[in-house]
């Protein structure tokens, strides 16, 4: 079986991350909750380019093992690409994204509202990166 990728979904996809954690995190959101809840101090001078960088490195491949698994789920089960994409998103969300967190947060003894915020925002960040893939599929597939 060969594994088809449309890379341009992937790329879009990557880039949904920062518009969604951009609006997500910022101050009129969620922003200054998730800054004193996290005991994150903004009043620095920090330089941001790293972490963007990693954070998009990150959601790259975040967003092209999901195409991939999309794609394996989709050539073993059948059915509507769209449909299949968000249920693969949900699943690997659920079974690694949010469980890793809970476990870890539960260890560090982060509070709930935290872990939930977080959570929450790798939901809705999975979610229209499925979105995405699922209606944009590599071309010959659907």
């Amino acid at each position: 079986m060969v594994i088809e990728v449309n890379y341009w979904a992937v790329v879009v996809a990557t880039l949904s991350t920062m518009v969604v954690g951009s609006i997500w995190y910022t101050p009129k959101v969620f922003g200054n909750y998730w800054m004193r809840v996290a005991k994150v101090d903004n009043t620095g001078d920090r330089n941001a380019v790293a972490p963007i960088l990693m954070t998009l490195v990150v959601s790259f491949i975040s967003a092209w093992v999901l195409a991939l698994a999309t794609q394996v789920a989709w050539e073993a089960l059948g059915g509507n690409y769209l449909v299949m994409a968000i249920t693969t998103g949900l699943m690997l969300w659920a079974g690694f994204t949010a469980a890793r967190f809970i476990t870890h947060d539960a260890f560090e003894g982060r509070p709930a509202g935290l872990t939930i915020l977080n959570i929450a925002h790798e939901l809705v960040t999975v979610l229209v990166m499925a979105l995405i893939i699922g209606v944009w599929p590599p071309a010959g597939t659907v």
